[in-house]
């Protein structure tokens, strides 16, 4: 089956109606729309269609050299192998050794060594998944990166090798992306496990703890938190690592909540970030970094957020306290954004979205899009596409755009240097939650992976959040036709 996109809401209105909305609400007016509620996509045409269904929890999609996408199934536990021609699939392997129960855990991150079926002798394939550790009935959930080798002629993943193992993984905000740099290195996202929220919100949040010599030195890597990982493709610790507080580590920065998108555009990493009730964040992620959370949120701002440390409850201990993001009881320690010294703070290129104090978030709902996978695309196929950041959205369901800076004075944001991306732009609008995209070499089609039923929310047609998904566990291809008028 297939559908047009052609919306034609003027992206001027939007923006004007948008920006008389924060005017308001800067004035004291309180704001009465959820910025997360896509009202206008861009001008340019695409033809959908559904490549292929029934995957078990598709979170990673990646083109091949070999013209196939390449795809982990978080919950199947395998990677496949998808012709985007007629959707016929080839299973390449099935882990067994993957853990999977839960939301944020299973076979994540999938990396393509560059030099894959260029008869070199390095074709490889890297994989990011959780494992039970422990070898009796307790369950020791951790992430291990696994390397294996691709015989195109049986179109199989064999010879496993573990590359890095003992992996700190919680039971939420997993992070687990995966990707190669420019410099052959492997960058590999670790989330917070959700620490200080929800269901863990009496554990201690590490995103900002760094490990000691001794900890790095016995492989103790429980401190690798909230942290972007930089590895060799034998999972040692690069030499040029930065040091961090006098420690050289696998930790390339740190400071993170829920890291679900790397991209690299050239010699700069873009990732992509999940907020936790605003401010889901872009970053341009630089040796060292401090990306602020949970001291900081988005922009130091002081901005509907303020840092509750549950964990340090006194003098009632936290496990005897009911959870409540919004009123935290009076022996929780808070402290405001401006309070908090943050060494090496980066803040983000863009939020989605900063809202002002006035912001009503138990009535509007939180003002966030949940960003997972994000892609860079450098083809000139489709006028003023060329050098952009495409970032998918589980809970808006949509793909947005932002065109990059080519050249940006420096590589490394500060408070006054914040337009090193475009303003965003959305584009294929459906009923569903975007877990990943992938760009073919044409530049005209583009494939984006959703999640299956029971994964979440996301933003039905009427606006509100809604749990029926319109194409669950499948590969969507949205093929350009046209240019905007």
């Amino acid at each position: 089956m297939r559908h047009r996109h052609t919306s034609r809401v003027w992206l001027l209105v939007a923006a004007l109606l948008g920006a008389a909305v924060l005017m308001s609400s800067a004035q004291g007016t309180p704001q009465v729309h959820n910025p997360r509620v896509v009202t206008a996509q861009g001008p340019e045409s695409f033809v959908s269609r559904v490549v292929a269904g029934n995957l078990a929890g598709p979170w990673e999609v990646t083109w091949g050299p070999d013209g196939f996408l390449w795809i982990t199934e978080r919950v199947g536990k395998r990677v496949t192998r998808v012709n985007p021609t007629d959707g016929s699939r080839t299973v390449a392997v099935t882990i067994d050794e993957v853990y999977q129960t839960l939301e944020q855990d299973g076979l994540l991150g999938l990396a393509l060594h560059p030099d894959l079926l260029k008869s070199k002798g390095t074709d490889y394939v890297y994989v990011a998944y959780t494992y039970d550790a422990d070898p009796g009935s307790r369950v020791d959930l951790r992430m291990k990166v696994r390397r294996y080798t691709y015989e195109p002629l049986m179109q199989r993943l064999s010879s496993p090798v573990d590359i890095l193992t003992g992996l700190p993984h919680g039971t939420d905000h997993g992070g687990g992306r995966m990707v190669f740099g420019p410099d052959g290195k492997l960058y590999l996202s670790r989330g917070d496990h959700g620490s200080n929220f929800l269901a863990n919100y009496c554990d201690p949040n590490h995103a900002q703890d760094l490990p000691t010599a001794a900890q790095v030195q016995a492989a103790d890597w429980s401190l690798y938190q909230g942290k972007i990982l930089r590895i060799n493709v034998d999972g040692s610790i690069p030499r040029d690592n930065p040091t961090i507080n006098g420690v050289r580590s696998h930790i390339y920065s740190y400071g993170h909540r829920n890291p679900q998108g790397l991209a690299f555009a050239g010699n700069r990493l873009f990732e992509s970030e999940h907020g936790e009730s605003i401010d889901d964040e872009v970053n341009l992620v630089s040796p060292g970094g401090n990306y602020g959370w949970p001291l900081i949120a988005g922009y130091q701002d002081d901005q509907s957020y303020v840092y509750a440390n549950w964990s340090a409850s006194s003098p009632q201990p936290c496990a005897s306290l009911k959870f409540d993001v919004f009123n935290p009881p009076p022996s929780v320690p808070r402290q405001r954004e401006s309070e908090a010294h943050v060494p090496n703070f980066v803040p983000p290129l863009k939020t989605f979205f900063t809202v002002p104090n006035s912001y009503d978030l138990p009535t509007l709902g939180n003002a966030t899009v949940a960003p997972a996978g994000v892609k860079v695309y450098t083809s000139s196929a489709i006028p003023g596409w060329r050098n952009s950041l495409l970032m998918t959205t589980m809970i808006s369901g949509v793909v947005f755009r932002m065109t990059l800076v080519e050249n940006p004075k420096s590589q490394v944001p500060s408070s006054k240097s914040q337009n090193l991306v475009g303003a965003p732009v959305a584009y294929f609008k459906t009923g569903n939650r975007y877990r990943d995209i992938a760009v073919a070499p044409d530049g005209l089609r583009f494939y984006v992976v959703t999640d299956s039923e029971g994964q979440g929310r996301t933003v039905g047609s009427s606006g509100a959040l809604v749990r029926d998904l319109v194409n669950p566990g499948a590969v969507l291809e949205f093929r350009y036709t046209r240019a905007g008028t």
